[in-house]
């Protein structure tokens, strides 16, 4: 996946945002809590994003992953995707997808609802 289809990808999410900050890096957030981050690796586009903590165990030690630099190292359980071979580009949409999720579940139901993002268990 290239920065730009990383970006395009995280614009078609629900109510997202997206500012540059950090030393130039794409930073995607749902409300103002962020869910997925492109920054440089080793002069590579890395992909970093919000996991639980059982993937977190299990993706943390597969090749081309590591646990996110400053967020890991705080107890937060995300992941980077810094260098080959890492996920395929399927697996990255997916995975973005779920952290979407997970930082949406932590809003509150009003603002969910205000922003349009689907409750689960209520119809829409």
């Amino acid at each position: 996946m290239t920065r730009d289809e990383f970006n395009q990808f995280c614009a078609g999410l629900t109510a997202t945002s997206h500012v540059v900050q950090w030393g130039d890096s794409d930073v995607w957030k749902v409300a103002d809590k962020v869910f997925a981050i492109c920054g440089w690796a080793e002069g590579h586009d890395a992909f970093t994003f919000k996991v639980t903590q059982l993937r977190f165990e299990v993706l943390s030690d597969m090749p081309g992953l590591r646990p996110a630099p400053y967020l890991a190292s705080r107890g937060m359980s995300w992941i980077q995707q810094y260098e080959a071979p890492g996920l395929s580009d399927s697996e990255l949409k997916q995975h973005l997808i779920a952290s979407y999720e997970l930082v949406a579940e932590g809003l509150s139901k009003k603002k969910r609802r205000a922003l349009g993002i689907p409750i689960p268990g209520e119809d829409g």
